[in-house]
């Protein structure tokens, strides 16, 4: 039985994590590091430890003095969020073999996961449509070649180890490659301890929808509808929302069905997310999966009327899924808006400095998911995301306008942040028609 939860992250993702737990009646325990002392997340637990310093790779990103931090609070379960180790498989594994209860997938299935040529071997042999490319990786520039000739130019270059974007090169021609393949290496290299890359099929504007899927202990595994996360900088998500705007009935479909099949191939446990790119044409093609809670959650919530981190908690204790397929409906239709300290006149270059005004929205049809308030020093050493604007309504276009007052009304003082930016995509035809693909922001759509 768990009874105390520590939460190996910080920020909103924290406070989420802890307001699940209080719905539970499961005490709560906040780690942190320096620059994170005074931080809300740390007040918002029943107990805080302190983890080391500022940099993550001395607190947030190291596994002994978490688990230390366990055993000082007594917590029997610990609940890594999302980015950090919430998708290492040898976190995963301490923490069961300290006899504690990870509030995630098997070890097992995030190491498959997190190895992105064996999730493509895997989701091939389970019937998931993958894109053309290479099923080893490429050793050099000579192998990247032959198979990007395989496959056709141009192609993305990927990291087997990879994630969130680090490590990807798209190549044009084969005059490109060898320029390209050192870069994506150093970086994957850098990131991931390892430079292995592989190669893909590029696909020209595309869009970018994801699953969230659920499993058990028993096997049952259900979907909770479909994401669609297109607007994105850098390979990084900026706004998402569910439903998909125009998503052909039978691509949805497809998607939802392959999405469980995937999943239920690896005999996957708790919250996942299967990432898909569907081209112009309606096919789809398995990108990765997530194999955590992810950022945009919160959206499918807002659509099933369900609790995912809940869900995450009992499941984790042992319990069977809540839900059968039939009962997670998709009513209403709700849109996120991830709002950073980042200054997009500058290529979305990192704006620390101090949150000295904060008023955030608030009203019908609006939920907030943040991580500061005014006084918070937003450090160098993390992500920069603040806080989390979601808007749900009956209709995408009563979601829509709510996000557009939302964001007008939203008051931050201190440092830049997205939200002009996001002004300016919620208020484009193109989000507006809800036809959008991945390349929207390269090819400078949402410019002033």
């Amino acid at each position: 039985m768990i009874r105390a939860v520590l939460v190996a992250n910080r920020g909103e993702i924290a406070r989420r994590v802890f307001r699940a737990c209080r719905q539970l009646g499961l005490r709560t325990v906040a780690v942190y590091s320096e620059a994170d002392q005074g931080a809300p997340h740390v007040r918002d637990a029943d107990e805080a430890v302190a983890i080391g310093g500022a940099p993550a790779r001395e607190s947030y990103l190291n596994t002994d003095r978490i688990l230390a931090a366990a055993r000082q609070a007594r917590a029997d379960a610990i609940h890594p969020g999302y980015g950090f180790l919430s998708e290492s498989w040898r976190f995963a594994d301490a923490i069961r073999q300290a006899g504690l209860v990870f509030v995630g997938p098997t070890p097992d299935a995030i190491r498959k996961m997190g190895d992105k040529i064996e999730a493509r071997r895997l989701m091939s042999a389970a019937g998931v449509p993958v894109l053309p490319g290479s099923f080893e990786p490429v050793a050099d520039v000579a192998g990247a070649e032959a198979a990007a000739r395989a496959v056709g130019f141009p192609v993305m270059l990927k990291a087997a180890a990879g994630g969130g974007g680090i490590g990807m090169a798209r190549v044009a021609g084969a005059g490109d490659l060898a320029a390209a393949f050192a870069t994506a290496a150093r970086r994957a290299q850098a990131a991931f301890g390892t430079g292995e890359l592989y190669v893909e099929r590029y696909l020209e504007r595309p869009r970018h929808v994801e699953v969230q899927v659920f499993g058990d202990a028993s096997g049952t595994v259900v979907h909770l509808h479909e994401r669609e996360c297109s607007i994105q900088r850098r390979h990084q998500k900026l706004v998402e929302e569910s439903p998909a705007p125009g998503l052909p009935p039978a691509v949805k479909s497809g998607l939802t069905a392959a999405a469980v099949a995937g999943a239920r191939a690896i005999g996957y446990t708790n919250a996942g997310t299967m990432e898909f790119l569907v081209d112009e044409s309606g096919g789809f093609y398995f990108l990765e999966m997530n194999a955590r809670l992810q950022v945009e959650h919160p959206v499918t919530e807002e659509v099933t009327g369900l609790d995912l981190v809940v869900a995450q908690l009992r499941v984790a204790g042992g319990e069977p899924l809540p839900w059968r397929q039939d009962e997670i409906p998709q009513r209403r239709a709700a849109i996120e808006c991830r709002v950073y300290a980042e200054d997009p006149s500058k290529g979305f270059l990192p704006s620390p400095g101090t949150l000295t005004k904060l008023e955030l929205p608030s009203g019908e049809g609006i939920r907030i998911e943040s991580g500061v308030e005014a006084g918070t020093t937003v450090s160098v050493h993390y992500d920069p995301l603040l806080l989390k604007l979601v808007a749900h309504g009956a209709t995408r276009a009563q979601a829509l306008e709510r996000m557009d007052w939302a964001l007008a009304t939203c008051v931050i003082e201190g440092l830049k942040t997205t939200i002009p930016f996001l002004r300016r995509i919620v208020a484009s035809d193109e989000f507006g028609s809800g036809r959008v693909h991945t390349q929207l922001l390269e090819q400078g759509a949402f410019n002033g």
